[in-house]
């Protein structure tokens, strides 16, 4: 089996999240410069297989679209004319951030660990991941 990878996309930093070749386990991967993150891709699809992208959609509380929303689209629009053999789901990220805060603090990291953008990142990739491996665990046993 191939790897199925998390993207949490931000305007600095974007934060990486992948599973196992089993996809079982999601953990966490990079966050990356924003800018740099094509380079990323390319270097990491060389190494690894990957059967699927799943980007977190930014949207407010009540539903609408966030302002990153546009950039987001923007991302997946390259992305797929980048890398057009592997698929792009998107899944929900609201609460994500503050889902990821809360699990660093959970940790018992140290302050200075915990005020890292970058780890809230890559955590918030992570629970993206883990949350779309579990909705989708959940659809195929909906529908047995």
């Amino acid at each position: 089996m191939a790897r199925i990878l998390a993207v949490d996309y931000g305007k600095k930093r974007t934060g990486l999240a992948v599973t196992d070749p089993l996809q079982l386990i999601a953990g966490g991967l990079a966050t990356v410069s924003t800018a740099d993150l094509f380079v990323f891709l390319t270097d990491y699809f060389g190494k690894e297989e990957v059967e699927l992208v799943v980007v977190g959609e930014p949207r407010q509380n009540d539903g609408s679209p966030s302002e990153n929303l546009s950039r987001v689209r923007q991302f997946a629009a390259s992305f797929k004319k980048r890398f057009p053999h592997i698929p792009i789901d998107f899944y929900d990220e609201r609460f994500t951030s503050v889902l990821a805060h809360q699990a660093i603090l959970e940790g018992g990291l140290k302050k200075k660990t915990r005020q890292d953008k970058a780890l809230v990142d890559e955590v918030s990739a992570t629970i993206i991941l883990q949350d779309y491996m579990s909705s989708q665990k959940y659809q195929l046993r909906k529908k047995l």
